[in-house]
Protein backbone atom coordinates (compact mmCIF):
# COMPACT_ATOMS: atom_id res chain seq x y z
CA UNK A 1 0.00 0.00 0.00
CA UNK A 2 2.52 2.41 0.71
CA UNK A 3 4.15 1.40 -2.35
CA UNK A 4 1.47 2.27 -4.38
CA UNK A 5 1.19 5.76 -2.83
CA UNK A 6 5.13 6.95 -3.18
CA UNK A 7 4.58 5.47 -7.24
CA UNK A 8 1.69 7.68 -7.56
CA UNK A 9 3.63 10.46 -5.99
CA UNK A 10 6.51 10.15 -8.32
CA UNK A 11 4.51 9.99 -11.35
CA UNK A 12 2.44 13.00 -10.40
CA UNK A 13 6.09 14.94 -9.88
CA UNK A 14 7.06 13.49 -13.11
CA UNK A 15 3.83 15.05 -14.84
CA UNK A 16 4.20 18.52 -13.11
CA UNK A 17 7.83 18.71 -14.43
CA UNK A 18 7.32 18.64 -18.07
CA UNK A 19 3.63 21.07 -17.02
CA UNK A 20 4.84 24.84 -18.17
CA UNK A 21 2.30 27.43 -16.06
CA UNK A 22 2.38 30.89 -16.84
CA UNK A 23 0.39 34.48 -16.56
CA UNK A 24 -1.51 35.72 -19.57
CA UNK A 25 -3.94 38.60 -20.18
CA UNK A 26 -7.20 37.94 -21.41
CA UNK A 27 -9.79 40.31 -22.75
CA UNK A 28 -13.01 41.07 -20.72
CA UNK A 29 -16.13 41.15 -22.67
CA UNK A 30 -18.51 41.55 -20.51
CA UNK A 31 -19.45 41.57 -16.70
CA UNK A 32 -22.63 40.45 -14.97
CA UNK A 33 -23.20 41.32 -10.97
CA UNK A 34 -24.59 37.96 -9.32
CA UNK A 35 -27.37 38.60 -6.72
CA UNK A 36 -28.79 36.34 -3.70
CA UNK A 37 -32.08 36.84 -2.22
CA UNK A 38 -31.77 37.47 1.52
CA UNK A 39 -34.84 37.33 4.01
CA UNK A 40 -34.26 40.05 6.88
CA UNK A 41 -36.78 39.78 9.53
CA UNK A 42 -37.50 42.59 11.56
CA UNK A 43 -40.07 43.81 14.06
CA UNK A 44 -42.60 46.67 13.76
CA UNK A 45 -44.69 47.70 16.68
CA UNK A 46 -47.40 50.81 17.01
CA UNK A 47 -48.57 51.96 20.42
CA UNK A 48 -52.38 52.86 20.41
CA UNK A 49 -54.50 54.65 23.04
CA UNK A 50 -57.71 52.35 24.19
CA UNK A 51 -60.39 53.49 26.69
CA UNK A 52 -61.11 51.36 29.54
CA UNK A 53 -64.41 51.39 31.74
CA UNK A 54 -63.42 50.45 35.53
CA UNK A 55 -66.02 50.19 37.97
CA UNK A 56 -65.58 53.84 40.99
CA UNK A 57 -65.28 52.65 44.58
CA UNK A 58 -63.06 49.59 44.59
CA UNK A 59 -64.44 47.28 47.90
CA UNK A 60 -67.31 46.42 49.22
CA UNK A 61 -69.42 48.80 50.32
CA UNK A 62 -70.23 48.18 54.34
CA UNK A 63 -72.31 51.14 54.91
CA UNK A 64 -75.72 49.99 54.02
CA UNK A 65 -75.67 47.03 56.14
CA UNK A 66 -74.32 48.94 59.48
CA UNK A 67 -76.70 52.04 58.94
CA UNK A 68 -79.44 48.96 58.67
CA UNK A 69 -78.41 47.11 61.41
CA UNK A 70 -78.46 50.46 63.75
CA UNK A 71 -81.98 51.02 62.24
CA UNK A 72 -83.26 47.54 63.29
CA UNK A 73 -81.50 47.37 66.35
CA UNK A 74 -83.08 50.94 67.49
CA UNK A 75 -86.39 49.46 66.15
CA UNK A 76 -86.26 45.73 67.88
CA UNK A 77 -85.86 47.80 71.35
CA UNK A 78 -88.81 49.18 71.06
CA UNK A 79 -90.84 46.22 70.44
CA UNK A 80 -89.37 43.57 73.36
CA UNK A 81 -89.38 43.69 77.04
CA UNK A 82 -87.57 41.89 79.78
CA UNK A 83 -85.09 39.62 77.53
CA UNK A 84 -87.66 39.24 74.32
CA UNK A 85 -86.27 42.91 74.64
CA UNK A 86 -82.82 41.82 73.89
CA UNK A 87 -83.91 38.82 71.35
CA UNK A 88 -85.86 41.67 69.19
CA UNK A 89 -82.66 44.13 69.22
CA UNK A 90 -80.84 41.13 68.18
CA UNK A 91 -83.42 40.02 65.08
CA UNK A 92 -84.19 43.55 64.69
CA UNK A 93 -80.35 44.16 64.25
CA UNK A 94 -79.71 41.40 61.99
CA UNK A 95 -83.00 41.74 59.62
CA UNK A 96 -81.80 45.80 59.15
CA UNK A 97 -78.98 44.52 58.26
CA UNK A 98 -79.54 42.25 55.78
CA UNK A 99 -82.06 45.13 54.32
CA UNK A 100 -79.50 47.79 54.63
CA UNK A 101 -76.95 46.16 52.69
CA UNK A 102 -79.45 44.79 49.93
CA UNK A 103 -80.62 48.46 50.08
CA UNK A 104 -76.87 49.36 49.08
CA UNK A 105 -76.22 46.58 46.70
CA UNK A 106 -79.02 47.53 44.48
CA UNK A 107 -77.21 51.21 43.78
CA UNK A 108 -75.94 51.18 40.55
CA UNK A 109 -72.86 51.18 39.39
CA UNK A 110 -70.73 53.64 38.48
CA UNK A 111 -67.51 53.60 35.79
CA UNK A 112 -65.06 55.91 34.76
CA UNK A 113 -63.31 55.72 31.72
CA UNK A 114 -59.43 55.32 32.19
CA UNK A 115 -56.78 55.42 28.72
CA UNK A 116 -54.53 52.91 29.00
CA UNK A 117 -51.71 52.63 25.76
CA UNK A 118 -51.75 48.90 24.19
CA UNK A 119 -48.65 48.41 22.09
CA UNK A 120 -49.04 45.68 18.96
CA UNK A 121 -46.20 44.13 17.22
CA UNK A 122 -45.44 41.96 14.48
CA UNK A 123 -42.79 40.40 12.35
CA UNK A 124 -41.80 42.02 8.86
CA UNK A 125 -39.57 39.57 6.46
CA UNK A 126 -37.83 42.00 3.80
CA UNK A 127 -36.47 40.61 0.98
CA UNK A 128 -32.89 42.24 0.13
CA UNK A 129 -30.23 41.58 -2.60
CA UNK A 130 -27.37 40.92 -1.81
CA UNK A 131 -24.39 41.00 -4.37
CA UNK A 132 -22.39 37.78 -3.98
CA UNK A 133 -19.84 38.51 -7.28
CA UNK A 134 -19.71 39.12 -10.62
CA UNK A 135 -20.32 36.62 -13.86
CA UNK A 136 -17.33 37.86 -16.45
CA UNK A 137 -16.93 36.52 -19.57
CA UNK A 138 -13.55 36.89 -21.66
CA UNK A 139 -11.52 36.08 -24.42
CA UNK A 140 -8.27 34.29 -24.32
CA UNK A 141 -6.59 33.34 -28.00
CA UNK A 142 -9.83 32.95 -30.05
CA UNK A 143 -11.66 31.43 -27.19
CA UNK A 144 -14.65 32.41 -25.16
CA UNK A 145 -14.73 31.79 -21.38
CA UNK A 146 -16.57 32.53 -18.52
CA UNK A 147 -15.91 32.88 -14.31
CA UNK A 148 -17.45 34.05 -11.36
CA UNK A 149 -15.34 36.45 -9.20
CA UNK A 150 -15.69 38.23 -6.07
CA UNK A 151 -14.20 42.00 -7.72
CA UNK A 152 -14.99 42.92 -11.18
CA UNK A 153 -11.89 42.79 -13.11
CA UNK A 154 -11.82 45.61 -15.11
CA UNK A 155 -11.21 45.69 -18.92
CA UNK A 156 -8.28 42.75 -18.70
CA UNK A 157 -7.95 39.74 -16.75
CA UNK A 158 -5.12 38.05 -15.85
CA UNK A 159 -5.05 34.25 -16.58
CA UNK A 160 -2.74 31.19 -15.30
CA UNK A 161 -2.08 28.99 -18.83
CA UNK A 162 -0.34 25.31 -17.95
CA UNK A 163 1.10 23.76 -20.89
CA UNK A 164 1.80 20.27 -21.03
CA UNK A 165 2.89 17.84 -23.97
CA UNK A 166 0.29 15.15 -24.78
CA UNK A 167 1.61 11.69 -24.43
CA UNK A 168 1.38 8.85 -26.74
Amino acid sequence: MKRFALVCLLATGAIAAHAETFIDNARVRGVEPQYENVAAPRQECSTQVVNEQRPVGGGPNYGGAVVGGVVGGLLGNQVGRGHGREAATAAGAVVGALTGNQLAGNQPQQYEVVPREVTNCRTVTEVQARLTGYRVHYDWHGQQYSTFMRESPGPNLQVRVSVEPVVR
